[in-house]
């Protein structure tokens, strides 16, 4: 019974402001499945709840709440305008998007070695590291503590005279160092800080009214609640340690965001850099980002910045093009975007779990499967659409 209400209500919710018209509906199949799949999650303390949103290049499909804010039972249930710690897609709707713009004004290139920017590293061990190996992770940089007062000055002089790991160039090995690098690039070859000029490139221009580091006050009773591994609760603040010790803005982690602005970022990506008649990014850019960079040996795919076929990519699924892309976020979140299909996932979670990854991972890689049902009955949708 419970199902068939929540199928009922569904049917019936309309966007404010959308068309009265009919609009296409998911296979209630499709719903049902990803009910079950939410529920299953909650009911093993996966997570104490989520927010799933699917969508095409028009706008959502599909976009349900389950559970509640926070590890707390007694909290409020989730709703679909949380704001969630993003954790590491920080990395791909920030700084990706940040490094590609400036790209673009002519104030850096990718293909420039990092010692153009950070002098520490005109060692010969790390002559040879550019921009790109620091986006697809392949620059021989491995993750190390930080500590105060000053974590990024250990960031940049630690990365540049520690030995690299493996190949440069080849070797992959993800590290948020490479990222908290890239968002200090932002800051040197902007003169502003990450957070403001991705505020003034992307997220003001996209109307993503939702999305920041350092969330106000005003928005608390908005924030999904994320949990730490003593199993203390943070709200507002971000989950990963280095993130708030660089004080809440860094390239790898500190983002905020719900899963309707993720939606839009989606959508400019498969619109090559547009939306709503606000252009971004350019289109070249948008392919330069997303197109394969191999690694050790062809085994490891990545974007600048984007996963494409690596030990990271669970939310791909199974029916999601070669050309597909996108990325995971430690504190539960993940991106997955198909511009062939016409097609992206989000899911954000406010998850409890961090010991078994391969269930979380089969949460995602569910998610996405679930999802690609939704490609074919929307090749041609047209613009007037409900969301359910």
């Amino acid at each position: 019974m419970r199902h068939l209400l929540s199928l009922a209500f569904a049917l019936i919710f309309i966007l404010p402001g959308a068309s009265s018209a009919v609009a296409p509906s998911p296979p209630l199949s499709v719903i049902l499945d990803i009910d079950l799949l939410m529920e299953r999650a909650i009911s093993l303390r996966l997570v104490a709840g989520g927010v799933v949103l699917i969508g095409d290049r028009n706008g959502p499909l599909l976009q349900r709440a389950y559970g509640r804010m926070s590890p707390d039972p007694l909290s409020s249930p989730m709703r679909l305008d949380a704001i969630f710690d993003v954790a590491s897609l920080t990395k791909v709707v920030a700084t990706t998007s940040a490094v590609m713009k400036l790209a673009e004004e002519g104030r850096i290139s990718v293909t420039e070695p990092v010692a153009t920017w950070f002098p520490e590293f005109g060692g010969e061990a790390k002559r040879g590291v550019l921009l790109r190996h620091l986006l697809t992770h392949t620059s021989g940089i491995t993750d190390f503590p930080l500590s105060l007062p000053d974590p990024l000055h250990q960031a940049v002089a630690g990365s540049a005279t520690r030995p690299p790991r493996g190949e440069v160039g080849n070797s992959f090995c993800y590290a948020d160092l490479n990222f908290i690098l890239l968002g200090e690039l932002v800051r040197r070859a902007s003169g502003v800080t990450l957070d403001r000029y991705v505020r003034e490139r992307f997220f003001a221009p996209l109307g993503m009214v939702d999305t920041f580091f350092t969330p106000p006050v005003t928005v608390t009773p908005r924030l999904s609640a994320t949990l730490l591994p003593d199993g203390g609760v943070l709200t507002g603040e971000p989950q990963d340690i280095h993130a708030r010790q660089l004080g809440g803005v860094a390239g790898h982690a500190g983002l905020f965001s719900t899963a309707a602005d993720l939606g839009r970022f989606c959508r400019m990506l498969m619109n090559g850099g547009e939306l709503e008649g606000r252009r971004v990014l350019e289109e070249r850019s948008v392919a330069e980002m997303t197109a394969p960079h191999y690694a050790e040996g062809g085994k490891v795919v990545r974007g600048l910045g984007w996963d494409i076929a690596s030990p990271y990519s669970a939310p791909r699924g199974h029916g999601f093009s070669e050309s597909s892309f996108g990325h995971t976020g430690y504190s539960g979140g993940s991106i997955w975007i198909d511009p062939k299909q016409e097609l992206f996932v989000v899911l954000l979670t406010a998850r409890l779990d961090f010991r078994h990854t391969s269930d979380f991972n089969r949460l995602r890689r569910d998610l996405s499967t679930i999802a690609v049902s939704c490609a074919e009955p929307y090749s041609r949708r047209h613009a007037a659409g409900g969301v359910f």
